[in-house]
C-alpha cells in the first residue's frame, strides 16, 4: 500500500468512507514477542479517538501486572475525571469477573475460559465497546476449550462498529481466514539468544 493508499479498489457498492470505516477484524500471531505490543499500541489510538476500549487477557496470571495494565487503567481514570480518551475495562484470568481466583484442574480453567467468552460474545452483541483486545486468546482455542467456529461466527456477524484484536501464537487457520489483517510475528534476533533474560521495562 504506497502512501497508504490501496493498490485495488473492489467493486463492493460502498463509498470510500464507507469501505474505510468498516470494522477491523485482526490477528496478531507467531512465535516472537510483540503480538500484545501490537494491539495496546492499536488500543491507544483507539482510547485516544474516545473509544470504548475493553482488554481480556486470557493466560496472564492475576498477580502479573505488566505495564500496559497500569497504563491503561491510568487513562481510565484520566477518562472519568476529566472526559478525555475513552472509558476503558481491563479483565483477566484470576481477578474474579469470570475466571477462577485460584489454581484448578484444567478442566476448571477451561470452563473459565468458556464463560469468559461467553461474556465477550454477550458483549459484542450488546456493542458494549468499541475496540476489543483478547489478549492471548489463540491459547484457548488451541486447547480445543473454546470452539473456534463459535469465534469465527460470533465476530463475523457481530452489531455495530466493533474492532477486535486477538493475539496469541499458533493462530488457527480459522482465524486467519477470517481476520481483515493478519500480523505474524517472526524472530530475527533476540537477546535470549546471548543467555539475556526479560528486563523490566522491556518485557514488562
Amino acid at each position: 500500500m504506497p502512501q497508504g493508499k490501496p493498490e485495488v479498489v473492489p467493486d463492493d457498492g460502498l463509498t470510500t468512507r464507507q469501505r474505510r470505516n468498516r470494522p477491523i477484524f485482526a490477528v496478531h500471531t507467531g512465535p516472537m514477542k510483540g503480538k500484545s505490543t501490537a494491539a495496546f499500541g492499536m488500543a491507544l489510538r483507539a482510547w485516544n479517538q474516545g473509544w470504548s476500549i475493553g482488554v481480556f487477557q486470557f493466560v496472564k496470571s492475576a498477580k502479573w501486572r505488566v505495564g500496559e495494565e497500569s497504563a491503561f487503567k491510568a487513562l481510565g481514570q484520566l477518562h472519568e475525571s476529566t472526559g478525555q480518551g475513552g472509558p476503558v475495562e481491563w479483565h483477566k484470568m484470576g481477578e474474579g469477573w469470570s475466571w477462577s481466583r485460584k489454581a484448578g484442574s484444567e478442566e476448571d480453567h477451561a470452563a473459565n475460559a468458556r464463560e469468559g467468552w461467553a461474556e465477550i460474545k454477550r458483549r459484542l452483541a450488546e456493542e458494549r465497546h468499541d475496540f476489543y483486545v483478547l489478549d492471548e486468546f489463540t491459547y484457548p482455542l488451541k486447547w480445543g476449550w473454546i470452539d473456534v467456529s463459535d469465534v469465527v461466527e460470533a465476530i463475523r456477524d457481530r452489531p455495530g462498529r466493533q474492532h477486535v484484536v486477538i493475539t496469541g501464537r499458533d493462530a488457527a487457520p480459522e482465524l486467519v481466514e477470517a481476520a481483515d489483517l493478519v500480523v505474524e510475528m517472526t524472530k530475527i534476533k533476540h537477546p535470549m539468544d546471548a543467555g539475556q533474560k526479560g528486563q523490566r521495562g522491556i518485557e514488562w
